[in-house]
């Protein structure tokens, strides 16, 4: 597994620790694409942007973009990252949380801030949640390879699933 699976595999696992629904690789309506967005029974959205290293994270400046998806937004990173970057009074602002990952689960080092979201994009993003994960459920009961993937079709022996897309 790459570094980016091992955190994503460990993220996912405390969220759905802490009782979260979690999906990856989300579209978001601005264009952009979560790597993890999770809801959890009341239907409280949290995102986690992963990030594999320290030139992944010094790279990556559309991540404030994601801020308006979901109450709490979170950094994952692995053990091997230099954390005292995170905590630079320049490298992010303190709405952000960040978690530690590895394989097997996460741990919260820092909580993130929890921010109001607007009801309409919340409403949107659940209702991509829903399909997506519905697609993606589909896409392996029926063997169906692609569905989920952007642009790809439906297979013509699958009418009702190229009816969803």
């Amino acid at each position: 597994m790459t570094s980016t699976e091992v955190v994503t595999r460990g993220a996912t696992r405390l969220l759905l620790e802490l009782g979260y629904a979690p999906i990856t690789e989300v579209p978001l309506t601005n264009g952009r694409r979560a790597d993890i967005v999770s809801l959890d029974p009341k239907g409280h959205c949290m995102i986690v942007e992963v990030k594999s290293g320290l030139a992944d994270f010094r790279s990556d400046h559309k991540w404030q973009e994601y801020l308006d998806y979901g109450e709490e937004f979170y950094f994952a990173v692995d053990q091997d990252f230099p954390l005292e970057v995170l905590n630079e009074e320049t490298s992010l602002p303190d709405i952000t949380g960040i978690m530690i990952a590895d394989a097997y689960g996460a741990e919260i080092l820092r909580p993130a801030a929890n921010r109001r979201v607007n009801a309409a994009r919340k409403k949107t993003l659940t209702l991509k949640m829903a399909r997506l994960g519905g697609m993606r459920l589909a896409e392996q009961v029926t063997g169906a390879p692609g569905l989920t993937r952007p642009g790809s079709p439906a297979p013509s022996s699958t009418p009702l699933i190229r009816g969803l897309l």
